[in-house]
């Protein structure tokens, strides 16, 4: 491959990025593709990235079901959104040092993008994607139970992970008092990756 990931990295940057991720890829071009956001031009990680989305929902889901027998419909929900959303993958991605890996165009390397957090949380769905393509479904469930495994045994049927708003309207109705009101003030970014700065307003 002409630009290839292994003309800009070497054997043993490849080799520790390998390790951390416990797989090994038979196809370079797989992984390139996947590191590869969209403002470097050519075939970039969006579509994998798509894939690796539904992926590891599915597998965490699978996970907390088989788990977890006696935990209801909505707590499962919560759980595997503590696990797989933005946050928690750009966590998992910088546990990864995923970062330096990332193919960016200039514009993005000045602004650092290869800390940004959608970067690399977006990035690491694609690993994901590209995971799956490579290696098949039981190899990336695999992968995605070794990257979860303490953070699966931290989870019991009695532990409290509901996002703040869940919280703040089930401790607004065991007061007996009205519901949050909730007002989008702003939007930022891409379609597919909006941010948004909402208002809370409580009555007292």
């Amino acid at each position: 491959m002409g630009d290839s990931l292994m003309d800009r990295l070497s054997q043993s940057l490849l080799d520790t990025l390998f390790s951390t991720l416990h797989y090994r890829f038979k196809d370079l071009a797989l992984l390139k593709m996947a590191l590869t956001h969209r403002s470097k031009g050519g075939e970039h990680n969006e579509r994998i990235e798509f894939l690796g989305d539904a992926i590891v929902n599915m597998v965490i889901a699978e996970a907390l079901y088989l788990k977890f027998p006696e935990a209801a419909e909505g707590e499962l929900s919560r759980w595997r959104a503590s696990l797989v959303n933005r946050d928690a993958l750009a966590e998992l991605a910088r546990e990864f040092d995923l970062g330096r890996y990332i193919l960016l165009g200039p514009g993005e390397i000045r602004s650092g993008g290869h800390e940004r957090h959608s970067i690399l949380s977006c990035t690491m769905e694609a690993v994901i994607g590209a995971i799956y393509l490579d290696g098949g479904f039981d190899a990336i469930r695999q992968c995605i139970m070794i990257w979860h495994e303490s953070r699966l045994v931290s989870f019991s049927s009695t532990t409290s992970h509901k996002d703040p708003k869940t919280l703040l309207q089930e401790c607004m109705q065991s007061r007996h008092a009205s519901l949050p009101v909730y007002v989008v003030e702003s939007t930022s970014g891409e379609a597919h990756q909006q941010s948004f700065s909402v208002s809370c307003t409580i009555e007292t």
